[in-house]
């Protein structure tokens, strides 16, 4: 059996690909693949191997003798499904492969918020602590997250590992129901009912219709001023530009993302404009899920995926 993968560099240049290498007779790497490259790629594979690179319906009509899609990631977004199930071609993903890094980065986050981090780093940088009259900076106040409350959306494996990693701060964690549920099937409250008494949110959601800009203006206005938000789900769960202007205005104590709309943000982002004004700002480049780990868990599941479709080496 013959396997392309179209995206390897997406993986790192530091991850080990012999669990897939066992796994199939032939396995051909591509660092990058642009969308209108995917189907000459494929030509001649039995299992296409992909991460971000989208195959459409004209891609996969092209393929005859494709059999399966092997996703490097969670979502199938990039994937026409409908067309996928038609042709008779299987899509398996990966699930939980990056649950430890992932909490680790969204807990990062919020420490370095509560502690104010990008305003004293900058006013390091500025050497305003050189002239302090005294051996101390605190214009900034900060939050002490022991006893404070936490309300994250998304009860899954990275919400849920989040929620254990704040309750060992000695934090108060509340799960919001799934938005969009049918109110009779969940029976937590909404995030709407919980946001008033928020000290944190953090969002680990899919993005679907029910959360596209989950945290509008009107959220917003339901959040205390001390809040601190943290996106490392999707962007578009939140109104970015609407959070930067609560953050702005103070109407909000604290932004951290590692997700954009477009990624990566080639025409620029208003976020990435403010990050050159004195905010209580984090944006990381979608990399919460980067450890080393998690990376190379991802090709063991994928060669479990591999095997369990029946491939074998010869």
């Amino acid at each position: 059996m013959h396997a392309v993968i179209l995206d390897a560099a997406s993986l790192g240049p530091d991850i080990d690909l012999s669990p897939i290498e066992r796994q199939v007779t032939q396995l051909t790497c591509h660092d990058f693949t642009a969308t209108d490259e995917a189907a000459e790629r494929l030509t001649d594979a039995d299992v296409a191997i992909v991460n971000k690179v989208k195959l459409g319906a004209e891609t996969l009509e092209a393929l005859p003798r494709l059999r399966l899609i092997c996703v490097l990631a969670t979502g199938t977004n990039n994937i026409d499904m409908a067309a996928a199930e038609r042709l008779g071609v299987e899509v398996r993903n990966v699930t939980a492969y990056g649950t430890a890094s992932v909490a680790q980065h969204s807990l990062m986050m919020i420490l370095a918020l509560a502690a104010r981090l990008p305003r004293y780093q900058d006013d390091v940088a500025q050497g305003r602590w050189n002239t302090s009259p005294f051996f101390c900076l605190m214009e900034h106040r900060t939050l002490q997250l022991e006893g404070k409350h936490l309300v994250i959306v998304g009860q899954g494996e990275f919400g849920s590992r989040v929620g254990k990693l704040a309750e060992g701060l000695g934090m108060q964690v509340s799960f919001a129901a799934r938005p969009g549920a049918d109110s009779g099937g969940d029976r937590r409250s909404s995030l709407a009912e919980l946001a008033p008494t928020a000290d944190v949110v953090s969002l680990h959601c899919p993005l679907t219709e029910a959360t596209h800009h989950l945290i509008d203006a009107d959220m917003l206005a339901r959040l205390k001023p001390a809040c601190l938000l943290i996106n490392c789900a999707r962007g578009s769960i939140i109104d970015e530009e609407a959070a930067l202007t609560a953050l702005r205005e103070g109407r909000l104590s604290g932004l951290g993302v590692d997700v954009l709309p477009e990624e990566p943000p080639r025409n620029g982002h208003p976020l990435l404009d403010a990050l050159a004004e004195p905010l209580n700002l984090i944006v990381t480049p979608h990399n919460a899920w980067i450890a080393p780990e998690a990376r190379q868990r991802i090709v063991e599941l994928t060669a479990q995926n591999l095997a369990d479709f029946g491939l074998i080496s010869c």
